[in-house]
């Protein structure tokens, strides 16, 4: 894969041809890590509403955990390492090589684009310069967050005057709360205030509509961390009018009619009129913006239902677009179960700020199993290694990066290249938020809502990290060495500033049956997999918590039987030999096709009964972790060549039914993660036999 360092259409200017129609965590005690000033900035302006447990808190529906503040929770290890690559890649110079963020942006005053690019970049700018303490990455965000808050209308409107639409503002809305979290900024606050009461009285007779209309959840979102601040009552009058003029995801899937590939004739693009109800409702991103809704409504309506409804909504996307690496099918629409339609970059990190949302109302601990399936196998699937470019679309069963039609529904033929803005930009602005808010979920607030305090701490899913929290007024660290996902130890070194009696729990994923948890060498009660486990104690400085998680290999099943090899978190693919060729140079970066340079045509001769005997190989964690180059893991297969599968204008067939008749005779193959392999197969026939 190269080294990157050197026919544009917006999505928006797309879906007109096509006749179209044109936030912040929620917060909880303590500053942590904020650079003194900006503390003292907080506590100056909220008093006591800055930990996150003012007036407004009562009123709100059940939540089991709460997002700590962005800064409350700082990458080390290799997750710091896989930021600095991200930091040194696309996210940490877009605004030097790409016009759509750059000087001429609306969103610093400019003629340029104004709509949704801006917010897009700034929502995972930053989290990114944040966590890293990039000064240069902080000034390239505050020249954006200044003209912002700096250029509010005299009516309470802010964001380009040329563009009025509420749903860039919604994205605007993320990326202030973020800001205000880690630096105090008093100018946040009351922006946001005059524009939801603009916003209230302006929706009757100014409604929302398209994108705005289906992620009305986002906006929620910053309208509740507004409120519990305030306590102002008529946010809670805003969130109810976001609710009842957006769409009802609740409803559509309480009896999911979208239960096949979504074909260009039934969203009837070709017949005018705008990409109406079923277009935007079976969009991708969309969909994996709206898991959140039930979630999220519930914090207002305090309702189980709706609580229950986000988790309806990941089992029946699973049931009828499933892929093997915890993505749905969306390319652009829902696309069903063929593991050879792709998904959007957009959905991937949408999906991914969903889950970490609904994983704090709801507590289910599979919203972290899952969360980490993404962020371990999806996310890093879709980059070269330097993050230096990107796909729009990826597919698990990937054998060539090249211009073709096929299989895309609606996308076009530079869906899947590598580059700086294959097919639509949207994703070039949007994608950066994914490992920073990962990263800034890794721990949660355990109990204490609306009461003033936090009861304990939740580890939510597992990556280094150093994380702080004011846990019943007693600052607690905790440090995490890890080198999981790769490898199955876990250790936390609990560490608050006096003894203290909290509980901490630790999710369990549902693979891993056999857990041991271990505090200061001392064996703990089993840990059940697929739950919290809760270690409830009086916790010193230096204590440590031991946990092994176990790392067989195991199969699991999908399109026509097929196979997929996953150990913990990871999926593995068999990586075809990968031949990259330079399209064209674009500024700074590349766009790239990528052509086989091995057959891939392979059957598995494996079943869940054998997957724990496949051999793991595992070598040193480097800087780069999801590099082919140097895989921390691999692991070796028997397969068998199978002639009859072959790909058609680049693209697999469907992988044949399980068993398959292979013609040759069993070889060794080597898997890798799937974020290693550009080029994979990772949904395998079962060989014959």
């Amino acid at each position: 894969m190269p080294e990157l360092r050197s026919c544009h259409v917006t999505r928006r200017r797309f879906l007109s041809g096509l006749g179209a129609a044109g936030l912040g965590s929620s917060v909880a005690p303590g500053s942590l890590f904020l650079p003194a000033e900006a503390a003292r900035g907080q506590a100056a302006q909220l008093g006591a509403a800055a930990s996150g447990t003012g007036s407004g808190s009562a009123a709100l529906g059940q939540e089991a955990f709460q997002l700590l503040p962005l800064g409350s929770i700082r990458p080390r290890g290799w997750l710091q390492s896989q930021l600095r690559i991200q930091a040194r890649g696309l996210s940490g110079h877009l605004d030097e090589t790409w016009a759509d963020v750059g000087p001429n942006s609306g969103w610093l005053g400019g003629s340029g684009e104004s709509w949704e690019r801006g917010p897009y970049y700034l929502d995972g700018l930053v989290p990114l310069a944040y966590l890293l303490e990039d000064s240069e990455l902080k000034a390239k965000a505050q020249r954006y967050l200044d003209w912002t808050l700096e250029h509010q209308a005299a009516n309470g409107m802010f964001g380009p005057a040329s563009n009025d639409d509420w749903w860039p503002r919604m994205v605007m809305l993320k990326a202030l709360t973020q800001y205000q979290e880690v630096s105090g900024d008093q100018r946040v606050m009351p922006l946001m205030d005059r524009y939801f009461r603009h916003q209230l009285a302006a929706l009757p007779t100014r409604p929302l509509r398209d994108w705005g209309r289906f992620r009305w959840q986002d906006e929620v979102l910053s309208v509740v961390w507004l409120y519990r601040r305030s306590g102002d009552a008529y946010l809670l009058e805003l969130a109810r009018m976001l609710h009842g003029q957006g769409y009802d995801w609740m409803a559509e899937f309480a009896d999911f009619p979208y239960r096949q590939r979504v074909d260009r004739e039934s969203l009837q693009l070709n017949h005018g009129g705008g990409l109406k109800d079923l277009g935007l409702a079976t969009h991708g991103v969309n969909n994996a913006q709206g898991v959140k809704a039930g979630a999220v409504w519930s914090l207002i309506s305090g309702a189980a239902a709706d609580r229950q409804s986000s988790l309806t909504m990941i089992a029946e996307l699973d049931r009828y677009h499933g892929l093997p690496n915890g993505m749905f099918s969306c390319d652009e629409h829902l696309a069903g179960l063929n593991p050879s339609q792709g998904s959007e970059l957009c959905s991937v990190v949408e999906y991914m700020f969903s889950l970490e949302q609904c994983l704090a109302v709801t507590g289910d601990p599979m919203l972290g199993d899952r969360l980490e399936k993404l962020a371990f196998n999806a996310l890093p699937g879709t980059f070269t290694d330097d993050m230096w470019a990107h796909q729009y679309n990826q597919e698990p069963n990937q054998v060539e990066c090249s211009l073709h039609h096929k299989p895309w529904t609606t996308d076009g033929p530079e869906s899947n290249l590598y580059g700086l803005e294959p097919n639509f930009g949207c994703c070039t602005a949007n994608y950066h938020q994914g490992w920073p808010k990962f990263t800034a979920a890794l721990f949660l607030l355990a109990g204490g809502s609306g009461t003033g305090e936090a009861a304990g701490l939740a580890a939510a899913a597992y990556a280094p990290c150093e994380a702080r929290a004011r846990v019943q007024g007693t600052e607690v660290t905790i440090v995490e060495e890890t080198e999981y996902p790769f490898r199955g130890s876990v250790r936390l070194e609990v560490n608050p500033a006096s003894a203290l009696r909290f509980p901490l729990h630790l999710r369990i994923p549902a693979w891993a049956e056999g857990t041991t948890v271990r505090v200061n060498g001392d064996e703990q009660p089993a840990a059940k997999a697929g739950t919290f486990a809760r270690i409830e104690r009086t916790w010193n400085h230096g204590d440590r918590v031991e946990i092994e998680f176990p790392m067989q290999p195991r199969i699991s099943r999908w399109f026509n039987r097929s196979m997929a090899v996953e150990r913990g978190p990871l999926v593995f693919s068999y990586g075809i030999d990968e031949s990259w060729v330079k399209l064209r140079d674009r500024g700074m970066t590349a766009d790239w096709q990528v052509f086989p340079g091995s057959q891939w045509n392979y059957g598995l001769s494996a079943s869940e009964d054998t997957a724990r005997e496949l051999k793991a190989t595992e070598t040193p964690v480097g800087d780069a972790p999801f590099a082919r180059r140097q895989t921390p893991v691999a692991l070796e297969a028997k397969a068998v060549r199978l002639d009859a599968w072959r790909a058609v204008d680049g693209v697999a067939d469907p992988v044949p039914a399980s068993p398959a008749a292979g013609n040759a005779e069993a070889e060794n193959i080597r898997l890798i993660p799937y974020g290693a392999a550009k080029l994979r197969i990772t949904a395998f026939p079962q060989a014959e036999g």
